[in-house]
């Protein structure tokens, strides 16, 4: 599944540092703006202990966890939407994605230049909020016009449906709010709205990168951050990206659980961004187990029995006859397929069963 999360924010706030510790890739880090240029590209592995536990039940010869892609993206600057910083090219890597990691720093340090001279993380973040309203903005003007002059000459209904959404985008964005604060109730206008693309219609997860002392509880920046975003459906995630850069280097896992335990964490916080990250593109997860293979597959939510088949290949979905569900906690509890089966807890689901997230799945085909 080809969706990807865009990490964005201000040149010099951790960006790429964060970025290499998410994907173990280099990507080039430095103290100065534009060090990033072309987007980094990275597949992430989504932690997750339900498949550890059933590699652990099955001793399968193969496993594969779920993934999900992650693009750093060069610093945004003050007029970006109008070409400032290498800014076109940059919101167009934006476009490309399905979701944004918002980095913000929530850290002092004289040695890190602010390409503002000042740490202030709100203003930060509504620079770049700016920057993408103002490019939906044209966005906007440039489609409702063309669907305006539509709706008035021919009398086109399409056209008229299209250019009330364009309005109500339009009155949002004057206002300074996002475009995914405008919701739309009928499929249509939800199908035209999905295809405008805009910048400021996608989830966004704030990641406030502190010092390794604010690691575990934060500082004043991480709260001015919070009230600033008060009533704004995004969330708010803590990293320390230097910290994190520390605990990538360590060679074991007894060395990452020591120091992680040292500075008071119960997890890194890369693992708790790649679930974010994951949940952001409302993603989830079923299962295959077996001695063969473990395996899980990623879906989007709401997704129903033959199109998640058809994940694994467009035959299973095209031939689907049934599907055979274990639930996970059964599966574990009862501890294996044929117990599962014994204690009637496998359901038989056929086509407009919406598959629940840790699902263990076998499906029957006939092409």
């Amino acid at each position: 599944m080809s969706l990807k999360c865009g990490i964005v924010g201000l040149p010099n706030v951790g960006k790429s540092t964060l970025f290499n510790c998410l994907s173990n890739a280099k990507a080039q880090s430095a103290n100065f703006p534009f060090c990033t240029i072309e987007p980094n590209v990275g597949m992430i592995t989504v932690p997750d202990e339900r498949l550890n536990k059933l590699v652990e039940m099955c001793n399968p010869r193969s496993v594969v966890p779920a993934t999900v892609e992650i693009v750093d993206i060069a610093g945004l600057v003050k007029g970006a939407s109008k070409g400032e910083g290498l800014g076109n090219k940059f919101l167009a890597n934006i476009r490309e994605t399905d979701a944004i990691l918002h980095v913000l720093r929530c850290f002092d340090d004289d040695n890190i230049t602010h390409v503002d001279g000042n740490v202030d993380p709100v203003r930060d973040m509504e620079i770049i909020n700016y920057e993408l309203q103002l490019k939906d903005l044209e966005t906007v003007d440039s489609r409702l016009a063309k669907t305006l002059k539509a709706a008035q000459t021919g009398g086109d209904k399409v056209a008229k449906l299209q250019a009330e959404v364009l309005k109500a985008y339009k009155e949002a964005l004057e206002q300074g709010k996002p475009a995914r604060s405008v919701q739309f109730e009928s499929k249509d206008e939800q199908r035209f709205a999905h295809d405008l693309f805009l910048l400021t219609n996608k989830p966004v997860l704030y990641v406030c990168n502190v010092d390794d002392a604010s690691a575990v509880e934060g500082n004043k920046y991480v709260e001015q951050v919070k009230e600033a975003l008060k009533g704004d459906s995004s969330q708010i995630m803590i990293v320390a990206a230097a910290t994190e850069s520390d605990i990538a280097e360590l060679e074991t896992a007894e060395e990452r659980a020591e120091f992680l335990e040292e500075i008071g964490l119960k997890e890194s916080g890369v693992s708790r961004l790649i679930r974010a990250a994951y949940a952001l593109l409302d993603l989830q997860t079923y299962f295959t187990a077996g001695p063969d293979e473990v395996r899980a597959w990623t879906f989007l939510r709401g997704t129903k029995a033959p199109q998640a088949a058809g994940i694994i290949h467009t035959d299973f979905e095209k031939g689907f006859i049934r599907a055979e569900v274990i639930k996970y906690d059964d599966f574990v509890n009862l501890g294996s397929e044929n117990a599962v089966k014994e204690a009637g807890k496998m359901s038989v689901e056929g086509k407009e069963y919406v598959v629940n997230d840790g699902d263990i799945m076998h499906f029957r085909f006939n092409v």
